[in-house]
């Protein structure tokens, strides 16, 4: 098990008190904090080697552009890709999940063509692929889940034809935790001839990833949910289809030349890399895998399943008034609990949970088809990372005993409509 303690001085913003309570942090499916030692990558690098990368020879765009493939190579190395020039920056899961979609999409759907989506999807995996349907005539399919919570794996085997080109799934659902079958799903999707799209916005940062073994043909991630910075994220895809596709977005560093007539695009990554990239970032999020690394990813995994394991046991003891949606089963999920008091708005809880220093998520979580499938429109989300603790469950019970017994107060207060979607 890792030294929580240890890792806990390394994240001076968990030492912050919050309306005069120590701050518990449980909103991590939204963005993780970051340690100070990817603070410090970050800072080090704009005061000592700040240039723009691949278009100059003097001495700090040199060292700018070796940290820059450096970075590259050593997210490479994390998801175990083929090659770190299969690595490609992007600002988020967001803009990585439309540069596949777009770039590949287009290219290749056609009328008729169906694309295979699931209702756990998050909307930036489901929209633009909704998108790029529209556009090419395709149609787009939704692979429902179980009451349970699982993906209904007979489902999507009975969906497949010769006329299913995509299947685009999240590797982990961030409303349910449920850890998706990958090896199952690729293995589908290409006994039809299609492609799998995975997006590991939620895997990623908690689980071992290995795209030799996994099998898909792009993954999408962000950094600012595994310790790194925001604004920047990472496309994989396998080389062969890489190879084959223009770029999304054109100009500054995409290409090898120009003429008036015609273009000849970059070796890849950078033909996918468009203008001046984020270089800080790319650079902190590569100091965020060597925390992690340091680690280990097996043991984060196992930490979160340990807090999850021992919140909906301190949930179950709270009885009815709680609901908790998904798999019972800590096996086969991750550490993100979604659930709901009877009788209080969502929005309520989330207000009064901030009262004892509690941060959560309350909303629809950019997941609003599975709410809906769930009978609801929003719900409370508690979500770990590698340094809570149970102390922290067991105050955030505590919290909910007080909040349910104030239940017939609260519920006259007035819900604050705030965007709920993301």
């Amino acid at each position: 098990m890792i030294d929580v303690d240890k890792i806990r001085e390394d994240f001076p913003i968990l030492r912050r008190v919050v309306n005069g309570h120590p701050l518990i942090y449980f909103d991590n499916a939204a963005t993780t904090q970051r340690p100070k030692q990817v603070v410090e990558a970050i800072t080090k690098f704009y005061l000592k080697h700040n240039a723009n990368v691949h278009r100059g020879f003097h001495t700090l765009s040199q060292e700018a552009s070796q940290l820059f493939e450096d970075a590259h190579e050593e997210i490479a190395k994390f998801i175990n890709a083929y090659s770190w020039d299969e690595v490609i920056l992007v600002s988020n899961t967001t803009e990585g999940i439309n540069l596949a979609a777009f770039t590949w999409g287009l290219k290749n759907l056609r009328p008729g063509d169906e694309i295979l989506l699931t209702v756990m999807d998050h909307h930036s995996n489901m929209l633009p692929w909704r998108k790029v349907a529209e556009l090419t005539k395709a149609r787009v399919r939704y692979v429902d889940i179980t009451d349970e919570g699982l993906l209904n794996y007979d489902a999507l085997e009975g969906m497949l034809s010769e006329r299913t080109k995509v299947i685009a799934f999240p590797m982990m659902s961030n409303v349910l935790g449920t850890m998706n079958d990958v090896k199952r799903i690729v293995r589908l999707a290409h006994s039809v001839g299609a492609i799998a799209v995975a997006d590991g916005a939620q895997w990623v940062p908690h689980a071992p990833t290995n795209v030799k073994e996994m099998g898909m043909d792009f993954l999408a991630f962000s950094g600012h949910k595994m310790l790194g910075p925001t604004g920047v994220g990472i496309l994989w895809g396998r080389r062969d289809i890489l190879e084959g596709l223009e770029p999304f977005k054109s100009g500054g560093d995409t290409i090898k030349d120009v003429t008036l007539d015609d273009v000849i695009w970059h070796d890849l990554p950078w033909r996918f890399e468009a203008g001046t990239p984020n270089i800080a970032g790319m650079i902190g999020l590569a100091e965020a895998v060597r925390y992690l690394e340091r680690v280990g990813m097996n043991d984060i995994l196992e930490h979160e399943r340990h807090l999850l394991k021992y919140t909906l046991k301190r949930l179950d003891e709270l009885g009815d008034e709680i609901e908790v949606y998904g798999v019972k089963d800590p096996t086969t999920r991750g550490g993100i609990v979604s659930f709901n008091v009877k009788g209080l708005h969502h929005h309520i809880v989330g207000k009064a949970l901030d009262l004892f220093g509690i941060a959560v998520r309350t909303g629809g979580h950019c997941a609003h088809p599975l709410h809906y499938r769930l009978g609801i429109t929003g719900s409370v989300r508690a979500s770990y990372y590698l340094y809570n603790t149970a102390d922290e469950i067991d105050r955030f019970a505590e919290a909910l005993r007080t909040i349910i017994a104030l239940k017939d107060r609260l519920s006259k207060e007035p819900v604050e409509e705030v965007c709920t979607g993301g």
